[in-house]
């Protein structure tokens, strides 16, 4: 069966501010050495398994001219622009009637745009495990982490140990983010993976889902399905797809559906959720210092400090976050990296549009 990949792009990235924006987003920032985007390292480690022309972005209408600057390759018929957002079930059905318009059936990964992979022939294998398992029948699948520490800052899924379907297992449940003592449980049963977003499946599988699970929003995509090529359909995507519902795809399907597999992801993976991640994805220096830019530090150890090409000096700092660009800087305790979200908050409510 063919197979196809919906990106999804249309996050606004608000705990790497300042230099993620409204007009430039995490997933289309380098944030590795090599100087690749986020978006296009996912389009560049899947594209020896998905053919270029079968590779859909589900972004913001704002990001179409970065889409179509950034991947090249990626037929601009394939960039679906989003006229509004309406979290990741909406998304990911309107992937699903524009692939089903395509070819009717097939294989659909769906992946996040701003996630990083260590081992990527590992995770090749990974997918095409996974595609094996949704070919048959319904399944639905999804690939879950293999936490190594109690974080609290993902969803986990509990999977049931006796029944498999080659390598993946049955999921009985899907849980929210659990506080620290929960998590510890959690990992301690040996029974819980850390929720990637990362799903696979037949359009088809997924669609039926839809119908029966959130019919209004299938309804909707139905009539944007039959107006794609037509006359009207940027139109009829304007009036359909705001008036869905705002609904994660966990919360609308995953927890509903059955015959739900999860197989167990251990290719290094990092979902680059704050500035924290830097330390993860680059090397630090002897002093346990993460420095882009042009940066001096004197006594000043464990921070991540981004620059550019304005002198910042550093003295006596220690487990701090320090991000500036042309018209912002964060100074951040790392233990705080969590309430950089709030910088924003405050910015909208002081209408300071220019810095959001």
């Amino acid at each position: 069966m063919k197979s196809t990949a919906l990106i999804m792009a249309g996050g606004r990235g608000e705990r790497f501010w300042p230099k993620s924006r409204q007009y430039l987003p995490k997933q289309f920032l380098s944030l590795t050495d090599d100087g690749k985007t986020m978006i296009q390292l996912t389009v560049e480690r899947i594209s020896s398994f998905v053919e270029m022309e079968d590779i859909f972005i589900a972004t913001n209408r704002d990001y179409k001219k970065l889409a179509i600057e950034q991947l090249p390759g990626i037929p601009e018929q394939n960039i679906l622009c989003e006229p509004v957002g309406r979290n990741t079930a909406p998304c990911i059905g309107l992937g699903a009637a524009y692939i089903s318009k395509k070819y009717d059936d097939a294989i659909m990964l769906v992946l996040p745009s701003d996630h990083l992979i260590k081992f990527n022939k590992m995770y090749l294998t990974t997918l095409e495990d996974a595609c094996g398992i949704a070919e048959r029948n319904s399944n639905l699948v999804t690939i879950g982490i293999t936490p190594d520490y109690p974080e609290t800052g993902y969803g986990y899924i509990k999977f049931d140990t006796r029944v498999t379907e080659g390598r993946a297992y049955k999921v009985e449940r899907f849980v929210e983010k659990p506080t620290l003592e929960v998590a510890k449980e959690y990992l301690a049963t040996e029974e819980y993976l850390w929720n990637s977003g990362m799903f696979i499946w037949k359009v088809s599988s997924i669609l039926d889902n839809m119908r029966l699970h959130m019919p209004d929003t299938y309804e909707k995509l139905m009539k944007i399905r039959e107006s794609i090529g037509k006359s009207d359909e940027e139109a009829v995507l304007e009036q359909e797809f705001r008036s869905m519902e705002s609904q994660s795809i966990d919360y609308g399907i995953m927890e509903k559906a059955e015959d739900i597999y999860i197989l167990p992801g251990t290719f290094g993976w990092d979902d680059v959720g704050s500035w924290l991640a830097v330390e993860r994805i680059k090397k630090s220096n002897e002093f346990g210092n993460v420095v882009s830019g042009n940066i001096i530090t004197v006594n000043t150890k464990n921070c991540v400090i981004q620059g550019d090409k304005k002198l910042i000096a550093t003295i006596g700092l220690e487990d701090l976050i320090v991000v500036d660009t042309d018209d912002a800087t964060l100074i951040c305790a790392k233990d705080s990296a969590g309430d950089i979200k709030k910088v924003i908050e405050n910015l909208k409510i002081c209408n300071r549009d220019e810095y959001i």
